[in-house]
């Protein structure tokens, strides 16, 4: 009986010229649409999606979409395949002058050997997220996923590494999709996403910056003054020199993230002046002295320019 086989462009509903990225959308929606999970009245739903985790598993391989172009450019929908000159189907037991072997077509697409009614093929890799806060990407440990797997809810550890940025991928081995036959699952790949940090943002790569409010005293006079690090909110003392102004940012070195080769990148404190909301009497006669005396212009250079 001749064998069929289906298009793998044709299942995930794509052209032969589609890119990886297309492929790879394509993959995705149909996955979703047609996972046993969101469909368990639809007895078809499993064997669909094996079929579409089949087609994305060679469509998605530079390699083994090229043999399978090679060979199947004469393939159509619904017709029976044809096998290639001198190609023999042998039992697992046959000898005839050493042991026989499958086609090059099924060595060379599938790999190794095996008999005629299986195969083994790779699972796909299955793609997510992982969102962290600012300091367990900065200093990593270990999280406990739950995700939603083919046969209900999966309970998996992550080590986080240390130094993990945002879009930074951890490939977690062997939790993929199945493989078929006696093939290897794929593997998990979780992508960061750093979640909003009510104090920092990142700078760049290793940097970080929050907002220092500081008194007007205190940017008249200078001052000491405890300020957050990603060690804790008021981890470290520093300088607030004299005459500092709105705007100035101050460094501390070394606060900022771990590279992933070793040393820390930089934290910067923005200043940001601010007043009393409410004087008491005391304070309203501090500043009317200070305004009777000072000789200070504020708006000194929006004067220069008039004459």
């Amino acid at each position: 009986m001749a064998l069929k086989f289906r298009d793998y462009y044709e299942v995930l509903g794509v052209s032969r010229a589609a890119s990886a990225d297309e492929i790879k959308k394509a993959y995705r929606r149909l996955a979703r649409k047609h996972h046993p999970d969101v469909n368990p009245a639809d007895r078809t739903a499993d064997g669909r999606f094996k079929e579409l985790n089949e087609a994305n598993a060679v469509l998605s391989d530079p390699e083994k979409r090229a043999r399978y172009d090679q060979l199947g450019a004469n393939w159509k929908a619904g017709k029976d395949f044809t096998p290639p000159p001198g190609w023999r189907a042998a039992r697992p037991d046959a000898r005839a002058g050493g042991e026989q072997r499958f086609s090059d077509f099924f060595e060379g697409f599938f790999g190794g050997r095996t008999g005629a009614t299986s195969f083994s093929m790779a699972g796909s890799d299955i793609e997510a997220e992982i969102g962290l806060s600012l300091e367990a990407a900065h200093g990593g440990g270990r999280r406990t996923l739950k995700l939603q797997g083919a046969d209900g809810p999966v309970t998996i550890d992550v080590t986080i590494p240390a130094g993990s940025r945002e879009g930074t991928i951890i490939r977690l081995a062997g939790q993929g999709e199945p493989g078929l036959g006696k093939g290897p699952a794929g593997d998990l790949l979780l992508h960061v996403r750093l979640e909003r940090h009510p104090v920092f943002h990142v700078v760049g790569v290793d940097d970080i910056q929050a907002e220092l409010k500081i008194a007007p005293w205190e940017g008249a006079l200078g001052a000491k003054v405890r300020v957050p690090t990603l060690e804790g909110p008021a981890a470290i003392e520093m300088k607030i020199p004299p005459g500092s102004q709105a705007g100035q940012r101050l460094r501390l070195r070394g606060e900022g993230l771990f590279r992933r080769g070793g040393g820390r990148g930089d934290e910067y404190l923005r200043l940001h002046i601010v007043n009393p909301p409410h004087l008491n009497e005391a304070e309203k006669e501090l500043y009317a002295k200070l305004a009777a005396t000072s000789r200070f212009d504020a708006r000194a250079e929006m004067k220069g320019g008039q004459g």
